[in-house]
């Protein structure tokens, strides 16, 4: 095994020597900078595996490739399309998996949501959090959140776009979902949205593009909704954005938004995950 002998990592590299795998199946910008960046800045190193130019890309299966990273690096971190990919991994490794997102959940991303909020002076217990829009991946972890860290979460979303109902039903209270999008931001404190086509969706072609944009166009997030929202309300994004589509230019660079400090966050998420997996913070 590559690295350092245990106990040997200095403060100021506590990942020295060691290596993380980095395997992506979907295009990312946030998610492969902030984890190549968080293990140098960390003293580790990590290397790119995109499906195209590895043996993923040919057939080989998860398990075999899990097993085979296993020995090469000290964790392995995936970007995948299917949620039942990364729990194949993470059956097979012998390393930390990290889910650097899948179809299922983005937990990533929510952690760094959350550390942007307590940031800017907000306690997560007792927030009132409107998500609008898709119910996809990123909503699916944030509902998850709200559980354990004990904040509401009122979703958006028109019929046929709506959440899991398991995800909503295991937040014990903590989540719901409306149909009307000002019901959902009335008196929230944070107001958060994602693109509403995602990377490699099938939606049907561009007839079922329309249609998904067409039924999603009511809940934008406008300086209008904005205003129903607390008048201190921040807004998120985990970004990329589609200006004019979920959020209106005026909302993303207005003064509530904090989606760069949130972009940011990723890189010092990241850092705390990696060493949390490697049994350095409890």
């Amino acid at each position: 095994r590559a690295g350092l002998p245990k106990g040997a990592a200095d403060a100021d590299a506590p990942l020295a020597g060691r290596t993380l795998a980095m395997v992506f199946e979907k295009s990312s910008t946030r998610t492969r900078v902030s984890f190549d960046m968080a293990m140098r800045q960390l003293g580790g190193s990590a290397l790119v595996l995109d499906a195209g130019t590895t043996q993923l890309g040919r057939g080989e299966s998860v398990a075999d490739t899990a097993r085979v990273l296993s020995g090469y690096c000290d964790a392995v971190m995936i970007r995948t399309d299917d949620h039942a990919k990364l729990t194949e991994m993470a059956a097979h490794a012998t390393v930390p998996v990290v889910n650097g997102l899948t179809d299922a959940s983005h937990p990533c991303q929510i952690m760094a949501d959350l550390m942007t909020l307590l940031e800017a002076g907000r306690a997560l217990p007792g927030l009132k959090v409107a998500w609008l829009g898709d119910g996809n991946n990123v909503l699916a972890s944030l509902v998850e959140a709200a559980a354990l860290m004990r904040f509401e979460v009122v979703a958006a979303c028109p019929q046929g776009f709506q959440p899991d109902e398991e995800a909503i039903v295991a937040a014990s209270g903590r989540a719901r979902v409306v149909a009307d999008p000002r019901e959902a931001v009335e008196g929230a404190d944070v107001v958060v949205t994602d693109t509403w086509i995602s990377m490699g969706q099938d939606d049907g072609g561009q007839e079922g593009a329309a249609t998904k944009l067409a039924a999603l166009a009511p809940y934008q997030v406008t300086p209008a909704l904005m205003a129903a929202a607390k008048p201190d309300a921040a807004f998120l994004h985990c970004l990329p954005a589609h200006r004019g589509e979920e959020v209106a230019t005026e909302v993303i660079d207005g003064p509530q938004s904090l989606v760069w400090p949130e972009a940011e966050n990723r890189l010092h998420v990241q850092k705390s995950i990696l060493r949390w997996c490697f049994g350095q913070i409890g």
